[in-house]
This record gives structure tokens, sequence and C-alpha cells, in this order.
């Protein structure tokens, strides 16, 4: 640690004694610029459904989404991050529905870039939408383990990204942590010259405890049941694991690297951030919102300056953007602060 003063000489709370001094040796910022926002989006017209576990957020009929594009673009937030919601009928065995150009993710990315082309269109690239049993991977309906096989899995994740890059998407997201996704999904771009299509992975994402809300309104909570994604998802006690896998999407031509869950791994945050120097998101998943709005809704916390200070944390680990569902939320109060 560098040598400092000592008290009297030097006292810290100088610096902390008026609001212009303070503003001037702040050594972080949060700005509209940082959010992602994370949005549900349903078949229908004019549907809009309550999520029970993350009070205040929605899913949503594409009609209502455009409004909902409409104000984040007023508030200056750059990027939505789309999540579908598949009726039952189109969950399969082999999620044959992820790449139908006729689907419901192109068809959102195409209206979303007709009416906001300025607006950042990222899609979720991982099959457990749209599987019968929940998993973001193939299976082999004859092991009865279930285990998620890798390398037919790419084909798949291939097929999907291609088909989101194709409708208009401005970035896909591996969110799946398959091994050399992030590879064959390049290439599968690449050769339909698609070569700004960006690839943000989900580089880190750990078997969290923490996504139970977010499964519940994707709906593949019911498919998953009892199963779960201990065999893909990084163990919540490894930090050097992490890095290795950044490093991997790197060599493979991500452009983009996510951590997941968010709070909860700010380490591993800080540790990408300084070591790899490359572009860094994380995720403020739906059980750290729920968490957050349970006990604002107990009148336990205050919303805003518990919101604010949360995702400043993020920033302050080393974070370039955020996803989180408090986006629009934080535009506002930011905007109001001016």
């Amino acid at each position: 640690m560098r040598p400092t003063g000592t008290f009297p000489a030097t006292r810290m709370r100088r610096m902390r004694r008026d609001e212009f001094s303070r503003r001037l040796m702040r050594e972080s910022r949060l700005s509209a610029d940082d959010l992602i926002y994370p949005v549900f989006v349903l078949e229908g017209n004019n549907v809009t459904q309550a999520v029970p576990s993350m009070p205040g957020v929605t899913r949503v009929s594409l009609d209502n989404l455009l409004r909902v594009a409409e104000e984040a673009v007023s508030l200056g937030v750059p990027a939505l991050a789309l999540f579908p919601v598949i009726e039952a009928a189109g969950k399969t065995d082999g999620a044959e529905e992820a790449w139908n150009p006729d689907g419901l993710v192109p068809r959102v990315v195409q209206a979303l870039k007709a009416r906001f082309p300025e607006l950042g269109v990222i899609t979720d690239v991982a099959l457990d939408p749209y599987t019968s049993h929940g998993q973001d991977g193939l299976i082999d309906a004859d092991d009865p383990r279930g285990y998620v096989l890798n390398d037919e899995t790419l084909e798949a994740l291939a097929k999907q990204a291609l088909c989101h890059a194709q409708a208009g998407a401005d970035v896909v997201a591996p969110s799946d942590m398959m091994d050399g996704r992030i590879a064959r999904i390049r290439a599968e771009l690449d050769s339909d010259n698609r070569i700004y299509t960006r690839i943000l992975a989900y580089s880190a994402k750990y078997a969290s405890s923490f996504y139970g809300p977010f499964r519940d309104a994707v709906g593949s909570a019911g498919n998953l049941g009892k199963g779960n994604k201990y065999t893909y998802q990084m163990d919540p006690a490894n930090t050097d694991e992490a890095i290795r896998e950044v490093a991997l999407d790197i060599a493979e031509g991500a452009d983009m690297f996510m951590v997941k869950p968010g709070m909860p791994y700010l380490d591993i945050v800080r540790r990408v951030k300084t070591e790899l120097q490359v572009p860094t998101y994380a995720y403020q998943v739906s059980g750290e919102y729920a968490m957050l709005k349970a006990a604002i809704a107990n009148g336990w916390l205050a919303e805003e300056a518990c919101v604010m200070e949360a995702l400043l944390s993020f920033k302050r680990a080393g974070a370039d953007g955020i996803l989180t569902y408090f986006a629009l939320d934080a535009a506002r109060w930011l905007k109001a602060a001016g």
C-alpha cells in the first residue's frame, strides 16, 4: 500500500465535508449509458402479465413491448435484452422453434429495429425456453441421467444465433455455457457475412440459486422440475475457472463478456476487468431484484437510494454495463437528478 499522511496533518474527512468536493473526488459514476433492460416477450396482442415473484416486472406482447422500447429510448437506455416466453406447443425435445425464422424472437427483433433503429437489441441464445425438459441444450432421450450433449447442442445454438442475426439482432448473447459455442457461433455468423454482429458471451455464468424468479418468468421452471444445471454452469466456489472461461471466449471471438449473477459475484467482475481488460458486463439477476423489492415493499429499505447504491457497486467493481430490471427506474432517477 502506498504511504499516506498521518493525522492531524491528513484529515480524510476534509474532502467529504461539502458536496462539491465529494463530487470532485468521486471515482465511479453511473449513467443511463451503463444500463441494459431485460424484457420478457410473449405472443398475442395487448397482453401484459405480471410476474408474481418479480414485483413490477411483466411479460408483454410485441405491441406493448414497443411502448416499453420507446420509453427506454427516451430515457437514454442503450439496449434491450430479449427473453421469450414460448407456449407449451412450441417446446420440443429438439428445440426446433429456437431457429424458426417466423418465430417470436425474429418477429420481435424485426419490429424493434424497424421502429427504433438506434436501440440496441440483444437476443438470448440458449435452448431452455424451447426444450420440453427445460435444459439449455439437447439431451439423449435414452440417457437416464439426462446429460446435456455438448457438440450436438453447438449446432442448434449456431442455427439459433444466425436466425437472430438475420432478423436484425445487434448482439447475440449465448447464455448456455457449452464448451466451444462462441467459436461455432462466430464461424456461423461470419460464413453468412454477419461480421458486425456482436457476441455477448455469458462467459462466467454460475449454477446459482438466484435464478428462480427468472425461470418462472420465461416458463422454464416447470419443465426443469427438480433438475439442475450443475454439469455446465459454473460452481459458485470457483474464481480461477471464470478467468479461464473468459480467456477462452476471447480467443474464440466474443466481443463482450458477462458475469452472472451480479452482486454475489462482484469479485469475479473485478478480476475479469483487471486481469483481462475486456468489455465486462454483469447481470443483476431476478433473485437479486426480488430480494430488493421484497425489502422495499416491507418498508425495510429505501428504494431509490438502495437500488442506486447496488447498481453503483457494479461500476465500482469494474463493470462496463449492467443488465438490470431496475434499468428504466434508474434512468428516470438519473434524469431527475440532472
